[in-house]
């Protein structure tokens, strides 16, 4: 199990360098897909994001990332954006050891980061003061949807709530295009370097979305229903949006929906960005 593993390993960090021990630790929340202007709120929540910062030693070291994920993951409005708030972050708050955690695509726009050091000058600090990566659903290898909406077909009317409609990011997630950007740009996939820093997958794998299951409910009922159709076009395991196989696709996999949730719930991808059966708390203690 990754967090026995994790501790061991800190232990024995601690012991050999004690300047560790005073590191000074914070929490950056990075969404995926879309223009945020108020992710806290739109995104993420404030239950979400409080109770997941309260595992801090200081839970004041956190922030929220608002940047425009509808462009490529490395146009200055994505990964740029996404330097200057970390950077700002980390130079205010005088981070020194950096939990980074993602939903969605923008694990690849952390990823980019990750695999391309020279390509922005803020990127080796970024890189440095990042302790690991936690990636919600990441869309590592793409998804069949976006091919479906950028090709214009009956998927473009139906998925537009949920992706967009041919947005560069949603371009950039069909899977031929991450199977490039992965062959040719970003690190952690299969036959590829390792990434500098671990990224750690949580791996949602169905969608409940009956009326008369209260589970159903967190993350918003109408987002489970709507995510359990278009799971109809996906492989059976996935989280409505996501294939686990492209969710699992890149770094490593911390573990699957069911082996924490409460009940052994699965995570939707709505619910992945939630405080549903217990994700908040599996957080807290990892940052």
């Amino acid at each position: 199990m990754r967090s026995s593993v994790l501790s061991s390993l800190a232990c024995m960090a601690v012991l050999a360098l004690p300047g560790l021990a005073h590191a000074n630790v914070g929490v950056a929340f990075v969404h995926g897909t879309g223009k945020q202007t108020n992710a806290l709120a739109d995104y993420w929540t404030a239950p979400f994001v409080d109770s997941v910062r309260q595992g801090l030693p200081n839970p004041s070291n956190y922030v929220v990332i608002n940047c425009d994920f509808e462009q490529y993951m490395f146009d200055p409005e994505a990964a740029g954006c996404l330097a200057g708030q970390l950077t700002s972050f980390i130079n205010t708050k005088k981070i020194t050891s950096m939990v980074v955690i993602t939903h969605s695509n923008g694990g690849n726009v952390i990823r980019w980061i990750l695999s391309n050091p020279t390509y922005d000058s803020r990127y080796p600090k970024i890189i440095n003061t990042i302790r690991w990566v936690d990636a919600l659903a990441p869309s590592s290898l793409g998804t069949p949807l976006a091919d479906a909406v950028t090709a214009g077909n009956s998927f473009e009317k139906s998925l537009g709530w949920l992706l967009g409609y041919k947005s560069e990011a949603v371009t950039m997630q069909q899977t031929s295009h991450m199977a490039f950007y992965n062959s040719n740009y970003l690190y952690g996939t299969a036959g590829r370097p390792a990434l500098p820093r671990e990224l750690w997958s949580i791996v949602g794998t169905d969608v409940d979305s009956s009326p008369l299951d209260n589970d159903s409910y967190c993350g918003g009922y109408s987002l489970n229903v709507g995510l359990e159709t278009t799971q109809n076009w996906l492989d059976a395991c996935s989280d409505g949006f996501l294939e686990c196989s492209s969710q699992a696709g890149a770094g490593y996999v911390w573990f699957y929906d069911t082996e924490f949730a409460i009940g052994g719930e699965p995570l939707s991808h709505a619910q992945s960005r939630r405080n549903c059966f217990g994700l908040d708390v599996v957080l807290r203690n990892d940052v």
